[in-house]
């Protein structure tokens, strides 16, 4: 039978044998929480949610409410230039936790700069009342 090489230890397959990236392959992955207090922020506001240092990859995020973001307010977890990189804008009504993680930001390169993660409002205004913590996970070497 045949075997493929996974891109992240892709490295194995070769001569002489290559290593596999630190941050993915037996990595430690940390957390980065953020308490976010709903306080009717307006659409088009954002929240700083994590600094995250350069050398991290992104694996994915939770949010966890005490109560519903509303029916029309989107949120997008991401950066000033990317606002969607790691959740595309969408509502959030669930107060169970709910897992979030874009493929095209799971499979990113590690950061090659610091970054700061923001949360961006958008259609409407999020409730003035209940708490959102939101964990975005990351694995570095």
């Amino acid at each position: 039978m045949a075997n493929t090489y996974a891109t992240e230890v892709a490295g194995l397959g070769t001569t002489p044998t290559g290593k596999a990236n630190g941050g993915v392959q037996g990595g430690r992955l940390r957390r980065f929480r953020a308490t976010v207090t709903f306080a009717s922020q307006a659409s088009g506001d954002t929240v700083t949610l994590a600094y995250v240092p350069a050398g991290y990859v992104f694996a994915f995020g939770v949010i966890n409410a005490t109560a519903s973001f509303g029916a029309s307010a989107t949120i997008a977890i991401g950066t000033s230039s990317s606002t969607g990189k790691y959740r595309a804008a969408a509502t959030n009504t669930a107060t169970t936790p709910t897992m979030f993680g874009l493929v095209t930001a799971a499979d990113d390169d590690a950061l090659t700069a610091d970054e700061t993660v923001i949360m961006t409002i958008a259609v409407a205004a999020l409730p003035s009342s209940g708490t959102a913590v939101i964990d975005l996970y990351f694995s570095a070497p």
